[in-house]
Formats: C-alpha cells, structure tokens, sequence
C-alpha cells in the first residue's frame, strides 16, 4: 500500500502534541494513500463496496476478516481485525462503522486504513497479505512520566517481549498479560497482530514496533506502537475487557 510519508510525518507530528485520555466512538488514526484515486461510480467503487460489506459479515463472527473482490487491475484487496477482548457486538459496530467513515475521509482512493480502539480495517488496490506493513504506523503515549525511567523501560520491553512470544503461537495472534512492579504498581500490556501474518512473520513484527519503544514512550506511563499489521499497548492500569 504506497502512503504519502510527507503526509504520514504531519499527522504524526501533530498527534504528537495530543495527550490520549479516551476517544469513545472516534477514530485514533488514519491515512489515506495518494495520488491513487478512483473513478466514483465505476468499476473499482463497485469492487470496494462489496468488499466492505462482505468485511462487515465476515469479521465480526471470529475478530478478523480478509478477502478480495474483483479481477485485476481494479481488484480490492481488504482486511478488518477487532481487538481480541471485543465482544462480537462491537466488533460488528467498529468495523462498520470503520467501513463508512473511511470513505468518507477518503473518498476516492483506491487505499486506506482506520483504526479504532476496537478495530482496524484496511483496504487497497494491490495485494499485500502476509506483508509487514510499516509504511502506516503511529505512536500515542501517556503524558505522564514514571519516576525512574530506565528500570520501568526495561521491565516494558521484558512484559511486551514475553507477550510476544506468547501471542505467535495462538490462532489469534494476540495476547494480554501483566507484571507487577512492586507492591502497588502492576503493568498491563497487549500484543496483537493481523491473522493474514504467519507466526513468525507476526513475531517479526512485534519485535520491530517493540524495538520502537525508546522513540515511542520513553519513561511515559503508558504507550502504544500501531501500525498496519501489528500493534502493542502498555499502561499502569487494566484497560482490557475481562
């Protein structure tokens, strides 16, 4: 998928400077690709919509759905991936709701991708399954920072690491965790990785994003690397449905 970095550096730059508390029903991310439009109304359009909606059946009754629809060179490549504690109600209500508001922040091009806390969904015009996909990525942090910086750095890397491994040989490439920091400090994390990864290819990818934490969060509370195939979360407090 060919994402504008010019455009994906002043997005960034400019999340940087939010401090994430809670965006409810609000996308955290997206981009669109450019220069790659299509027609309205014509052929691809047309591939695109029966793509999302065979997305909007498919994802909700396992977490994640993948597929294509029409034949090259106006084929529509998709994915949608649901968070693995989402239940399958608001699995269906994010990818849906994914599905409309991308298009229409990205009316005419032929690829995009959206995430939400919930969900992710992903589309292009060229296949990319089973492909790292670092070209779409951001960063979201806590502005709060931790006392002693180095040693809960480390004890971030050891939990993401462990959580790593431990989400490449489960079907749903995800997996949740917490290490305690003392005696009334626990850290929670979440590893999770798009299905059309093999295990190893997923392992790989997380151990990318993770190696992104010194640029990412540094000494913050909490954090999250998110990119287009793989994502990690940390924070002090639960954030995961039990």
């Amino acid at each position: 998928m060919s994402f504008s970095n010019f455009a994906s550096f002043l997005c960034l730059l400019a999340f940087s400077l939010l401090v994430h508390t809670g965006f409810g029903a609000d996308p955290l991310f997206h981009f669109c690709s450019t220069p790659e439009n299509f027609t309205a109304n014509g052929p691809y359009e047309s591939n695109l919509n029966k793509l999302t909606s065979f997305l909007y059946y498919q994802a909700p009754r396992t977490g994640f759905g993948m597929g294509s629809k029409g034949q090259k060179p106006v084929q529509a490549y998709g994915l949608a991936l649901c968070r693995g504690d989402a239940s399958t109600s608001d699995c269906k209500t994010c990818v849906v709701e994914a599905g409309s508001e991308i298009r229409k922040r990205c009316p005419y091009n032929k690829a995009a991708i959206i995430w939400y806390d919930n969900c992710l969904l992903k589309y292009s015009n060229k296949g990319f399954f089973g492909q790292i996909d670092n070209g779409n990525k951001f960063y979201m942090w806590n502005v709060n920072a931790v006392s002693e910086p180095v040693p809960f750095n480390e004890k971030t890397k050891e939990l993401l690491t462990q959580l790593a491994n431990k989400a490449k040989a489960t079907p749903k490439l995800y997996a949740t965790g917490g290490m305690e920091l003392g005696e009334s400090t626990k850290l929670y994390g979440l590893v999770q990785c798009t299905r059309d990864l093999s295990s190893a290819v997923c392992k790989k990818c997380l151990d990318g994003i993770i190696g992104e934490l010194p640029s990412c969060c540094d000494g913050k509370e909490g954090g999250r690397v998110v990119s287009g195939s793989c994502n990690f979360r940390y924070e002090i407090y639960p954030f995961v449905n039990a």
